[in-house]
């Protein structure tokens, strides 16, 4: 006889009983012990008897614990073990709520992205995540995440005083919530409401030397270096070539073209994720044929001393600027490129040309379809004209005007 609502409430275990089962139908019966009441489902599959756990009562009600074994044998039906499937979609909602949570969305863009990313950028978001916001919103849903909550976290940042990477702590969560939006775990990103809550950055310029006289100075001491020859062909290239010190030390013989003149940078190792070309003047090229038997043989343009399977030390040049004189206040290696811009902006060529050939990226929706080659003629020749014009510098002329063409 089936069970009722009544006789499920009131069923109970006497004193001489361990257990009891009141049964219902379709299997379904009613397993009452010391500890409370539960559903259970009795069933056969693949020639062996079974039992499905169904729920507990009264958390589950007679008319729930019905359905539950209805569908139970809607399974059946089709040749699927209820017990097994019960397993599966309990592993499944695991899955899925991992993935739900803030590094579980976090870890499946990084994952996406990897390849387009630079292998340091993808490492470095990695571990700054891991580091400073995994732990406090790593297993949070993403979807319950509000801004106080983002604030929270990436003010410890700013309150040990790291404000430049509380910055970045932001724009890597807004990234994190934006992918989030996008594959629809969230409706906005909280990130949003957070402009104006954190202490201002303040722009860092780099330390650089514009004054004509006293970049020949410059040009002079670097010729007079006297550490190893690798590093001394770094130091003296870096003011002709406009790269940042990482795309320089990572430079690599099959990505440069002496007959051409060219230095093509494949896409992943440029700031800006797309391939630049760099017009090589005759002096770079004069001094990248000497290196060349000394280093041409292996990977890099500017292998480590230490192992040449690697690229030199990021803070290379840097260290030899200080060995030839020159304070951190006064020049680094980054500031070659501010040198670059401020002369040659003076001088009167054309800021587009320039700041192409700088590899920043540009604004309006022309300029941005980013094509490689884009004034790559007027950039030869600025190339050439700005290291005849360094020369000359290093020569002691006090007064030179740099021959451009500007088109």
């Amino acid at each position: 006889m089936a069970l009722s609502d009544v006789k499920v409430k009131a069923a109970t275990l006497s004193a001489d009983k361990r257990q009891i089962k009141l049964a219902d139908s379709g299997g379904l019966y009613l397993l009452v012990n010391a500890s409370g009441k539960y559903w259970r489902l009795k069933y056969r599959f693949a020639g062996k008897e079974k039992a499905l756990s169904i729920g507990v009562y009264p958390q589950t009600s007679l008319k729930e614990a019905r359905n539950k074994r209805d569908k139970a044998r809607k399974l059946l039906e089709r040749n699927i073990d209820p017990s097994h499937n019960k397993q599966v979609e309990k592993r499944r909602a695991i899955v899925e709520s991992q993935a739900a949570t803030f590094e579980g969305v976090a870890r499946e863009l990084i994952a996406k992205n990897k390849a387009k990313w630079s292998e340091g950028y993808a490492r470095s978001t990695q571990s700054r995540l891991a580091r400073h916001v995994f732990p406090w919103l790593g297993s949070m849903r993403i979807a319950d995440i509000e801004a106080p909550d983002v604030l929270s976290v990436i003010q410890r940042a700013e309150n040990r005083g790291t404000i430049e990477m509380a910055h970045r702590l932001k724009m890597l969560c807004g990234q994190v919530f934006r992918y989030g939006v996008a594959t629809g775990r969230i409706k906005s990103d909280p990130c949003r409401d957070l402009k104006g809550a954190l202490t201002p950055l303040v722009t860092t310029h780099y330390a650089t030397i514009t004054e004509p006289g006293k970049v020949g100075e410059l040009l002079r001491a670097i010729d007079g270096f006297e550490g190893t020859f690798v590093v001394q062909c770094a130091l003296q290239i870096t003011p002709y070539v406009f790269l940042r010190p990482g795309e320089l030390r990572h430079g690599e013989w099959t990505e440069i073209d002496l007959e051409a003149a060219e230095w093509r940078i494949p896409a992943e190792k440029m700031k800006m994720k797309e391939m630049h070309i760099v017009p090589l003047s005759k002096q770079v090229v004069a001094i990248l044929r000497d290196l060349q038997p000394v280093t041409g043989a292996g990977k890099y343009v500017f292998p480590s001393i230490r192992n040449s399977s690697r690229p030199m030390s990021e803070n290379t040049v840097n260290a030899s600027l200080r060995r030839i004189g020159y304070a951190k206040e006064e020049m680094c290696a980054h500031g070659f490129r501010a040198m670059a811009s401020t002369l040659l902006h003076e001088h009167g060529w054309k800021s587009d040309i320039i700041e192409r050939q700088l590899a920043h990226k540009e604004g309006n929706a022309i300029k941005g379809a980013y094509n490689h080659a884009r004034h790559l003629p007027e950039r030869k020749k600025m190339m050439q004209d700005w290291a005849d014009y360094l020369e000359k510098l290093k020569a002691g002329a006090e007064v030179v005007s740099i021959n451009l063409g500007k088109g």
